[in-house]
């Protein structure tokens, strides 16, 4: 019996994390706003629920529009 229950418990667990964290890729967000006259966007961390300022190329600034998710490859989780 103790054993289903500990069976339930983390199946329970599992399913309530987000799949970002299933996923281990907490380096995706949404985009908060953007800056032209430096190619920055402030992206809100799916994860961590934190908001960081991120200064992009300019083709990638292009991709990076204001109310979509955009991932942050080079960097630790943020």
């Amino acid at each position: 019996m103790k054993k289903v229950v500990l069976v339930l418990l983390v199946a329970i667990g599992l399913t309530s994390c987000g799949p970002e964290f299933l996923n281990g890729d907490c380096n995706c967000g949404l985009v908060t706003s953007d800056s032209v006259s430096n190619y920055s966007v402030v992206i809100r961390n799916n994860c961590t629920d934190n908001s960081k300022r991120f200064y992009l190329t300019q083709g990638d600034w292009m991709n990076a529009h204001p109310g979509s998710d955009y991932c942050i490859t080079n960097i630790e989780q943020w």
